[in-house]
């Protein structure tokens, strides 16, 4: 009968506590990368199709002017395409 204090024993425990230790630095290394990736994303900002029709409507410039009259800043708050 072996006793609990064999060098065999010491030796998978001190195995098995550093796999844990590994698992452990992993996890901890894949949660601090996932912030600062989230902390780094830009914001969205929202864009809006223009399409000018075949009518005397008014014309991308004057749309952007009625949109900065509004407050909307472009490339800040909006986007026109």
């Amino acid at each position: 009968m072996r006793s609990s204090n064999s060098p065999s024993d010491n030796r998978k425990s001190k195995i098995q506590n550093r796999k844990w230790a590994g698992l452990f630095a992993i996890v901890v290394a894949l949660t601090v990368c996932g912030a600062r990736a989230e902390a780094q994303q830009s914001k969205k900002v929202p864009g809006i199709g223009y399409l000018p029709g075949f009518s005397s409507g008014p014309t991308v410039d004057e749309f952007r002017q009625g949109l900065r009259d509004f407050g909307y800043i472009e490339g800040k708050n909006v986007l026109v395409e």
